[in-house]
């Protein structure tokens, strides 16, 4: 049998996989309901409550739609709607993939043709993962005891180790983005700086919305804020790419 990134089977491991939790989530709405109503708590007050977490997870879905589009070109489109739904992130899926497909010789742009490259790739996405799963349960309660008792003691330290908690996260991504910008000196290849360039128009679409968000008095824009970034900012990638291939060739 010729292996496909979307062979039916695919799709029926990954649907039962999804039924499953999407059954937990039917099953824990069930039972938050009939609590609702064992306290006494207003109707209208749990179908207000549940039609708003109905609307703003439209946001992050439109982001995990954008993930599977961007991943479904190499990897099909089951594995990737397995991965966004139930666990993973579009930052850490494609740096995963894409890292695993050029040490193969491969790019995100070809579709793997054999089952035990796509093995791989799913082997390096997963354990990666599974790490965050592993060590949320043992160290969370830990680091948080930490941070609180740290907070009490010297609250300007604590803001201090958090932003760099976070700045810390945030370089790592940003030291992917960056890394090929040398290329531009040294051979002349402005395709270097797209991932560069992308990153910015996303940010300042990020800004844009904070801003309006504040100025508007309008908090939706906070929640949709990520979706309109990355939408953007693979919009805005089309002619960037069409503009570094340019500059390159002129160079060249």
């Amino acid at each position: 049998m010729q292996f496909s990134v979307n062979h039916p089977l695919l799709f029926v491991m990954v649907a039962v996989v999804i039924a499953a939790v999407l059954g937990q989530s039917v099953f824990f709405l069930v039972r938050a309901v009939r609590r609702a109503k064992e306290i006494g708590m207003d109707r209208s007050v749990v179908k207000k409550t549940i039609g708003s977490a109905a609307i703003f997870t439209i946001a992050p879905a439109v982001s995990i739609l954008v993930g599977v589009l961007v991943l479904s070109k190499s990897l099909g489109v089951a594995v990737p709607w397995l991965r966004l739904s139930v666990i993973g992130s579009l930052s850490y899926e494609q740096i995963a993939a894409q890292t695993t497909m050029m040490q193969m010789d491969h790019s995100m742009s070809e579709t793997i043709a054999s089952a035990s490259e796509f093995v791989t790739v799913l082997w390096v996405m997963t354990l990666g993962i599974m790490i965050g799963l592993i060590l949320v349960p043992l160290l969370t309660k830990k680091i948080q005891t930490g941070v609180i008792n740290m907070e009490k003691r010297d609250k300007k330290w604590s803001e201090i180790f958090n932003n760099a908690m976070f700045m810390g996260m945030i370089s790592a991504f940003l030291g992917y983005v960056f890394c090929d910008v040398k290329q531009v000196f040294t051979i002349s290849n402005y395709n270097a700086l797209i991932p560069v360039a992308v990153m910015m128009v996303s940010a300042l679409l990020m800004a844009i919305c904070g801003l309006l968000s504040k100025k508007l008095k309008q908090g939706w824009l906070t929640d949709y804020a990520l979706p309109i970034s990355l939408v953007g900012g693979m919009a805005a990638a089309i002619p960037i790419t069409d503009w570094m291939n340019a500059l390159t060739r002129l160079a060249q």
